[in-house]
């Protein structure tokens, strides 16, 4: 387990912070006048979601939480939770409540492998591709001269995910989304 200084904690580095862990979402480090540097930090808990704004002084350190990472395949979703399976060993399955996982799963596609961080042996959290393709399912037939709007209109995957599409994809197109902002790329063409 690395001991981090208080300018090494930086954003998605997980830390051991009382006892859980904790993402690093955003770090800054400043001075203000003649006072030593700090680190302003926003943590995520890995377990409750919970977000904290911690202050590091340069006096402290903290221990890098000890974690590992697993392929899984997504299996389904219902209403309270989401279900995995240990990619190799489907007998091993676990789940995340829903409010935790929501806007990864809303891209995943049923047997798609994710990467699951585990601390402790537990499953925390998942992280899914950047980028991800997904066939549209229902897609509003294009007007012609309807570009006021910028030339989009709402398309859903096939995941049941909405997301702002040009004017040009139809039902049964794959598109390229990225995860991060939920929004569309480019048009895959079909190999």
């Amino acid at each position: 387990m690395a001991v981090l200084s208080y300018n090494e904690i930086l954003p998605k580095t997980i830390i051991d912070y009382n006892g859980a862990p904790y993402e690093v979402l955003s770090a800054h480090i400043f001075r203000m006048q003649k006072r030593k540097p700090v680190n302003q930090t926003k943590l995520r808990n890995l377990v409750t979601g919970q977000v904290l704004e911690i202050s590091f002084h340069s006096s402290e350190t903290i221990n890098e939480a000890e974690t590992e990472r697993m392929d899984a395949t997504y299996l389904f979703s219902n209403p309270k939770e989401s279900w995995f399976a240990e990619a190799g060993n489907p007998k091993n399955r676990f789940s995340f409540p829903a409010d935790a996982v929501r806007d990864q799963v809303q891209w995943l596609a049923p047997n798609t492998v994710v990467e699951v961080l585990t601390y402790e042996e537990k499953p925390m959290t998942i992280k899914i591709p950047v980028k991800v393709d997904l066939e549209v399912k229902e897609a509003p037939p294009a007007v012609k001269g309807n570009t006021v709007s910028g030339g989009t209109k709402l398309a859903t995957l096939a995941t049941g995910a909405k997301v702002n599409v040009p004017l040009f994809i139809n039902p049964g197109d794959i598109v390229r989304i990225n995860t991060d902002s939920g929004e569309y790329t480019e048009r895959v063409t079909k190999s």
